[in-house]
């Protein structure tokens, strides 16, 4: 079975009862429409965000869609805030080491239908070095032609709750707060329309 990546990570994102047939069985997660966004409580004044952009690949099978799988990736060093010095600060060994935890990835090991756009999205999540379970609440929101790109397109929204100490991040808890919030957002394409 051929490996695919999401985050979120996704991630990620699969198709439920509402996904035609039309849509291939292997798609791409489209890297400039897929990311993660985090939210964390800063010492209760205020939360804050940064962003990454995700890669990875969904397979989507037709007969028995709870075996539907997800894998995607990031590469850490990639982290957006739009404060430049925080981007520097969080790519350091007080949080992310991103000099010996380049990349951390999300692999789906099973999925749970729950309606006909929603589905938990059950894998594990590889961040600084550690492996652990992680569930994604997914949603389908769209399928269809883009119009932009004219491929057949899969949109998807995400979220779960991290705990950072869980993955070894322990700076500065409990101030800054050890539960991250993750927010995914993907569009996965067929790569093969149009070949």
């Amino acid at each position: 079975m051929k490996k695919i990546l999401f985050l979120v990570f996704g991630f990620l994102m699969l198709g439920f009862s509402a996904i035609p047939a039309a849509l291939a069985e292997t798609l791409t997660l489209d890297p400039m429409h897929t990311y993660v966004l985090w939210h964390i409580n800063h010492f209760g004044f205020s939360s804050q965000a940064g962003k990454w952009y995700a890669t990875g690949t969904l397979i989507i099978d037709q007969n028995n869609l709870n075996l539907s799988k997800v894998n995607a990736s990031i590469q850490v060093a990639d982290v957006i805030t739009g404060i430049p010095e925080l981007d520097k600060h969080l790519k350091g060994k007080l949080f992310f080491d991103v000099a010996q935890f380049p990349t951390a990835t999300f692999v789906s090991d099973k999925v749970d239908v729950t309606g006909k756009t929603t589905a938990n999205v059950h894998g594990m999540l590889t961040l600084h070095g550690v492996t652990k379970p992680v569930t994604l609440k997914v949603t389908l929101n769209k399928t269809g032609v883009n119009p932009i790109s004219n491929k057949m397109t899969a949109g998807f929204s995400a979220t779960t709750v991290l705990k950072r100490s869980d993955f070894g991040i322990n700076t500065l808890v409990p101030g800054l707060s050890d539960e991250v919030k993750l927010d995914i957002n993907s569009e996965a394409f067929d790569a093969s329309a149009g070949k």
